[in-house]
């Protein structure tokens, strides 16, 4: 196969899987709203990947080397929309968060488009397990497909765990912490992302 599947297969799931700022949202979204509200974020957040798979794989990234002042407006953009996604749910008291209307489907669509890491992750893919000469839809099915299942299993992993967490502190005075915590760890690694870090 002109694609090493299985080892972008091992690759994705240690990027998906690991904390990251797409990975701290969906857990606070999940503390604050709990799984199943939280569910059409996360299928959002899932298929937003797809948005940029595509692109990347009919050449997109050439446009980074001409015009590489957009792709530091398209980091600092992502910065500011999952800052924003912290602080929306950081002050929120866990029955007024489960109460609330939780983000939907279209405002995780857009958290990996704004993610330069998932941009990064997604280039690496092309570059480090695709052979020269793969036809580009051979290449980007491959890809979509491997990071679409691997979503589809992690995502709500990270979701039901803010969820979990939430249930065994909601009411009690680790409440407010668990959310600035969550909300604090988000920020952390988005910051982490800007000085060159690694997380997706």
């Amino acid at each position: 196969m002109s694609v090493a599947a299985a080892s972008f297969a091992v690759f994705a799931a240690s990027q998906v899987g690991t904390p990251g700022p797409a990975n701290m949202a969906l857990m606070t979204t999940g503390a604050a709203h709990g799984l199943r509200a939280a569910l059409p974020f996360v299928a959002g957040v899932a298929l937003g990947k797809q948005l940029i798979i595509w692109p990347i794989g009919f050449g997109l990234m050439e446009l980074a080397t001409r015009y590489p002042a957009a792709f530091v407006a398209l980091k600092w953009i992502s910065a500011a929309y999952i800052i924003w996604l912290a602080w929306r749910v950081a002050n929120l008291r866990l029955g007024e968060g489960r109460a609330a209307t939780a983000p939907g489907f279209f405002a995780g669509l857009v958290v990996h488009p704004l993610n330069p890491k998932a941009w990064t992750m997604i280039t690496g893919g092309f570059t480090a397990f695709t052979a020269p000469g793969t036809p580009a839809f051979e290449a980007t099915a491959t890809i979509a497909a491997i990071l679409l299942a691997t979503q589809l299993v992690l995502h709500p992993l990270w979701t039901w765990g803010g969820s979990l967490m939430a249930d065994h502190v909601r009411g009690t005075a680790a409440e407010r912490y668990l959310m600035w915590a969550l909300a604090g760890l988000t920020v952390a690694s988005v910051l982490f992302v800007l000085i060159g870090g690694t997380p997706t």
